[in-house]
């Protein structure tokens, strides 16, 4: 009863698999539940799924091996496009560096010539500058003398040399030390090659170009001053020229050009290059010599005055002879002086009369070549004696009163070609050579 209500109300049960195993006289079953089938069925499903996958991989096994070889071939290939591209760029580097250090070598040897031209420069300009103070046209300093009747500018060379001994190169290499060096690419994923913004080179080429321009600036001061300084010894050269033919001088240079041309010889060289500083190193020095030979020239001749200060007793010229009464010419200048003082000549020269004659009394006469000589009479006591030699501070005698004379005085007289010439004219023109000669 309960079991028919229960079929009634749940259904029928279902039925139980048995599985039986006979073997001989044995008998085995055994129940397949539920999960056990499930179980089964999962087993096989799953071998299933594994046969296909693994038939699937040896079927299409060559295909994946082949696309991975392509696929590290050509990664392998870019590695290499890529690697090659690097050493390219490397080598396009390095071939720029050793040219840039090329450049810059030639260019420090062009600068060490130049340096070494300017050092040469500056011992020539050295004596040039020492010969130009010596004929007062510049002082010590280099600055112009105040006395100069143009103004004179010695090049400042030591300053220029001094800047240029060493200071150049030292820039130079710390301007090309201080520029950090240019990126190989800015990207490492950037194979095309990328040149350098700013390279050594580059560099070079602007730091040389500005000590290029510095010398040149250093050459083209120095360049004008030695024209200023050639063109005051051409104008103090003319301006003793001019006083000197007033006296009928023989300039010279005239005998030294003839001199030149008499006595010449040597075997042939090549001249130097035609170099526009040489060249005018070249003026300078001629134009120094002219000044030198012209300058000893004038300096040799009695343009100064004997007695400075001294009153003139009487000048050159006619007056009354003082102990005849009648007119007579006087041929030289007289200043008074004191009993015993001393009486130097008005040039170097070398003398030729020193003793008694006639109206001069004690009388001293001083050759100075070209024809001109001074006599300086009526002294107490003469100090010199024919032959020597004398300059413009040597004594050579005292004042006194001796020979045709009325009181201690000096009677000073010039001759050119044996003429008596009025010392005033010597005198004034020393006025006028004042500031070339000493």
């Amino acid at each position: 009863m309960n079991s028919g209500h229960q079929h009634r109300v749940f259904g029928k049960r279902a039925q139980e698999h048995i599985l039986i195993l006979a073997s001989g006289d044995k008998v085995r079953h055994m129940t397949v539940r539920p999960w056990m089938a499930a179980l089964a069925f999962c087993f096989v499903g799953v071998f299933s799924i594994g046969y296909l996958l693994a038939t699937s991989y040896l079927v299409l096994r060559d295909d994946l091996i082949g696309a991975t070889m392509a696929r590290q071939a050509r990664m392998q290939h870019d590695y290499e496009d890529r690697i090659a591209a690097l050493r390219a760029q490397v080598d396009r580097i390095t071939s720029r560096q050793l040219l840039d250090q090329q450049v810059v070598e030639d260019k420090v040897d062009k600068l060490m010539a130049q340096q070494m031209a300017l050092t040469s420069r500056h011992g020539k300009l050295d004596n040039l500058l020492d010969r130009a103070e010596s004929s007062g046209l510049t002082e010590k300093d280099g600055a112009p003398t105040p006395s100069s009747p143009v103004q004179s500018y010695a090049p400042d060379v030591k300053d220029k040399r001094a800047s240029l001994s060493g200071s150049g190169i030292e820039a130079i290499e710390k301007q090309l030390a201080s520029g950090a060096p240019a990126d190989a690419t800015p990207d490492n994923t950037t194979l095309a090659y990328v040149p350098a913004t700013d390279t050594v080179g580059d560099r070079a080429d602007r730091i040389f170009s500005k000590v290029t321009l510095s010398l040149k600036d250093v050459e083209q001061d120095q360049r004008s001053r030695v024209e200023q300084l050639t063109s005051d010894a051409g104008n103090a050269a003319n301006a003793i020229e001019t006083v000197l033919t007033r006296f009928k001088i023989p300039m010279p240079e005239t005998a030294a050009r003839k001199d030149d041309d008499d006595a010449v010889g040597g075997p042939y060289i090549e001249p130097e290059s035609n170099d526009g500083f040489n060249n005018s190193l070249a003026a300078l020095d001629g134009a120094l010599t002219r000044l030198e030979a012209v300058r000893s020239t004038a300096e040799s001749l009695p343009f100064r005055n004997p007695a400075i200060g001294k009153d003139v007793t009487s000048p050159f010229g006619n007056r009354r002879d003082p102990f005849l009464g009648r007119l007579a010419l006087h041929s030289g200048i007289d200043f008074r002086f004191s009993p015993g003082e001393r009486i130097r000549p008005t040039a170097p020269g070398k003398v030729i009369s020193a003793g008694w004659t006639g109206g001069y009394g004690n009388m001293v006469e001083i050759d100075h070549g070209n024809g001109i000589s001074t006599r300086y009479g009526h002294m107490s006591e003469v100090l010199v004696k024919v032959g020597d030699t004398v300059d413009r501070n040597d004594v050579i005698g005292l004042a006194g009163s001796t020979g045709r004379s009325t009181g201690t005085h000096l009677h000073y007289e010039v001759r050119q070609d044996g003429h008596a010439v009025d010392p005033v004219y010597f005198m004034n023109a020393a006025l006028k050579l004042a500031t070339y000669i000493k």
